[in-house]
């Protein structure tokens, strides 16, 4: 199934935790991860998170103040967010397509302000706050499941089907056949489904792929890739991975 990178982290910055929790079985088709991101300790200097797009939708607590709460997701690009110098979020990772809540409550932005949806997010970050992690994973899968209940999120056949058999999939015309669409379906579908249209998603998931795999098994040529990362992510391969500690990702000239 589709594993997305970790966001980029700094090199620097070693009192930065991030911790993540696979979902019980029943969530498993839904949920990729719960997470936890916090400073062990005042940071010297403000931590900037560089946040890539994944085409996951997280639900997001800030345990600081568990008033602040929200829906997050990127688009195409990725964004640097300016956390400060002491935090501590956790959170739920969605696969694509998982997600059935109102899209219009989806955040691409940092989430700064008091929560004022109708998800029951504020009452789930107050019940976190003061837990270690491990703690925190049945009170999320708790949260999981009433959105699951409540029609939020769910599992989706088209989408499970396309991030099962990444491998195959070239072109929109692969993704339309292997879900036995018609090109034209699959855009309405896609865009209902996940809010990109097919074009995009594919090209999401390709860069999230380079992280695991040579970029020449995805891409045509080197050259291709570059630019092809450089707009997701704002860096070059190569730049990229001399600044964040995603170590995987393949070297390509600039």
């Amino acid at each position: 199934m589709y594993s997305p990178t970790v966001d980029g982290f700094s090199i620097h910055g070693s009192a930065v935790r991030y911790t993540e929790a696979p979902p019980p079985d029943d969530q498993s088709e839904v949920v990729h991860c719960f997470w936890e991101l916090r400073t062990l300790a005042t940071l010297p200097e403000d931590f900037r998170y560089h946040a890539l797009p994944d085409a996951c939708v997280n639900l997001l607590f800030n345990l600081v103040d568990p008033e602040i709460a929200g829906v997050t997701a990127l688009h195409t690009q990725a964004l640097t967010l300016d956390l400060g110098r002491s935090f501590h979020y956790a959170g739920v990772q969605f696969y694509p397509g998982a997600w059935g809540g109102d899209r219009s409550e989806i955040l691409g932005r940092y989430v700064g302000t008091p929560y004022r949806g109708a998800l029951p997010l504020v009452q789930t970050g107050r019940r976190l706050v003061g837990l270690e992690f491990a703690a925190m994973v049945p009170v999320l899968a708790e949260q999981v499941r009433w959105c699951m209940t409540h029609g939020h999120a769910r599992a989706n056949a088209v989408t499970a089907r396309i991030l099962s058999n990444l491998d195959a999939i070239r072109s929109v015309a692969d993704m339309a056949a292997l879900v036995g669409l018609s090109t034209r379906q699959l855009q309405r579908t896609l865009q209902r489904l996940t809010g990109f249209a097919p074009h995009d998603l594919l090209k999401v998931l390709r860069v999230q792929q380079s992280f695991r795999r040579h970029h020449l098994d995805l891409y045509a040529d080197q050259a291709h890739f570059t630019h092809a990362f450089r707009q997701a992510t704002g860096y070059t391969p190569e730049r990229y991975r001399k600044r964040f500690r995603v170590r995987s990702v393949q070297d390509a000239s600039e």
